[in-house]
């Protein structure tokens, strides 16, 4: 029976280490869309927003007096007086009073997808930093284990006498090198990860690909900007804000017609009673002056503003393009050729056989590590630039 349970036990585990493993950078982002303490604070203000919108847009509160006056004789006696009166703009202003809100309830979502790829952008990043430097520190233990062995026969060779004190010296700082390279690296790998588990509302999160999501550069980019261009949520914000404009300007022509107001009204006096209708009209001449006029050149402001926006976008996302192709390029060659070229077991037989110094060797082999480097830094920045010029689909 306790092996039985041993064998579950260690089933559930290899289960939850499978999912683990299987996680990839859009599960990471849908943890972080839905536990980002900046978000859930920014739905709330939202949705505060949105109430707040909706104010103001109905009619204003109906009016109601009493007035009871005292006569100064008994022949003239006491006055009562009573009215009620609802005053109300023209027609027309409801209807824009309800567009302009429900535009700018629209202006609300947009900011709050506008703010949430800005997190998403920031954690897909770290997360392709966090797969850059697994990788690169997968390579420094291959090089710490190379250090390492070289270090340990050339201290072997010393004290046999086979090796001056200077070698070993040599071996021993190379060796130090890739120790103190290590442990930056890990240092580094920790903030990073801090800094995901601050964009998971303090979540911890488990992350251990090594490698990246497949993003495949478009192969056109007119033909890919021409279906993208309208994804960019910055745009379409000041869009919004020209279209919404407009409605305000509408809505302000009508709130400088008459307003009118209407009701019921009583006076009764001790022998006498009146009672009737009452109609009222406010007609608007300096109170609203110059307001259309300012909400036009508001709008032309905001189509500006807009045109300037489409234009830098198109120019920012054909230089990352042209950018991520020239990476892609060097990527490829890279691949290509590192991976037929290990000059690291090549130097280590001409160290053995005598054939190089110990300082021709390290010297050597940092040129090979160097391009080992340089690879993994242009697929790194390749990947970043893809992140930025999809950053609108995340």
């Amino acid at each position: 029976m306790k092996k039985i349970n041993k064998i579950n036990i260690i089933f559930v585990l290899l289960f939850f280490a499978c999912f683990a493993k299987a996680q990839t950078i859009n599960d990471i982002l849908k943890q972080i869309e839905q536990n980002n303490t900046v978000l859930a604070a920014s739905r709330q203000s939202g949705e505060a927003e949105k109430t707040g919108n909706k104010t103001g847009i109905y009619p204003a509160n109906p009016e109601i007096e009493y007035h009871y006056l005292w006569g100064n004789n008994s022949i003239v006696g006491n006055r009562t007086d009573f009215s009620a009166t609802q005053s109300f703009d023209f027609p027309t202003t409801y209807h824009y009073k309800q567009k302009v809100s429900d535009g700018k309830n629209m202006q609300v979502d947009v900011k709050y997808q506008i703010e949430c790829k800005k997190v998403l952008l920031e954690a897909k990043r770290l997360c392709i930093e966090l797969i850059y430097q697994d990788n690169y520190f997968s390579e420094l233990e291959k090089r710490l284990l190379h250090a390492r062995q070289i270090s340990d026969a050339y201290q072997s060779k010393y004290d046999k006498g086979e090796a001056n004190i200077l070698d070993l010296n040599k071996a021993k700082l190379n060796l130090l090198n890739v120790e103190k390279e290590v442990n930056t690296l890990k240092i580094e790998k920790d903030l990073l990860k801090a800094e995901l588990i601050r964009l998971n509302g303090g979540n911890a999160i488990i992350f251990t690909s090594m490698s990246y999501d497949t993003e495949i550069l478009p192969a056109d980019f007119e033909q890919w900007y021409g279906l993208i261009k309208n994804n960019n949520l910055s745009i379409r914000y000041l869009e919004q804000e020209m279209e919404l404009s407009k409605k305000t300007e509408k809505l302000q022509r009508s709130m400088n017609l008459p307003k009118f107001s209407a009701g019921y009204m009583s006076e009764k006096l001790a022998n006498e009673h009146f009672q009737g209708v009452t109609v009222g009209v406010s007609i608007p001449l300096w109170e609203n002056k110059n307001t259309v006029k300012q909400i036009k050149a508001r709008t032309i402001a905001y189509q500006a503003a807009g045109n300037d926006a489409v234009f830098r976008f198109y120019n920012e996302s054909k230089a990352l393009y042209q950018k991520a192709a020239k990476l892609r390029q060097i990527t490829s060659d890279y691949n290509k050729n590192m991976t037929s070229i290990n000059s690291s077991d090549l130097l280590k037989k001409a160290l053995d056989a005598g054939e190089l110094s110990l300082i021709n060797y390290i010297q050597e082999l940092s040129i090979y590590y160097d391009a080992i480097n340089t690879m993994l830094q242009t697929e790194r920045d390749y990947q970043l630039i893809i992140a930025e010029l999809k950053q609108w689909e995340l």
